[in-house]
């Protein structure tokens, strides 16, 4: 009996997961057919920016929270 578990565990993961990936795949491709691919590209650029801008953020705030812990930021020669 204690072998059956896992048997059947693993395959209603399998099924599950099958289940949903397939929806989402045909939701994905049903979605793309409605917008237009400029919509895409601008929102994808949005995106973009966002990240960047996020990223030079954390940056500017790590080594100004370095420099003020005292830690030596200069690059060795």
């Amino acid at each position: 009996m204690m072998n059956f578990i896992p048997i059947a565990l693993i395959t209603f993961k399998i099924v599950v997961l099958g289940t949903g990936m397939l929806f989402a795949i045909k939701w994905h491709y049903d979605q793309d057919k409605k917008t237009q691919k400029g919509e895409v590209l601008i929102t994808v650029s949005k995106i973009t920016a966002i990240l960047l801008l996020s990223l030079l953020g954390l940056l500017f705030v790590t080594f100004t929270l370095a420099r003020m812990l005292g830690l030596d930021l200069t690059l060795p020669r």
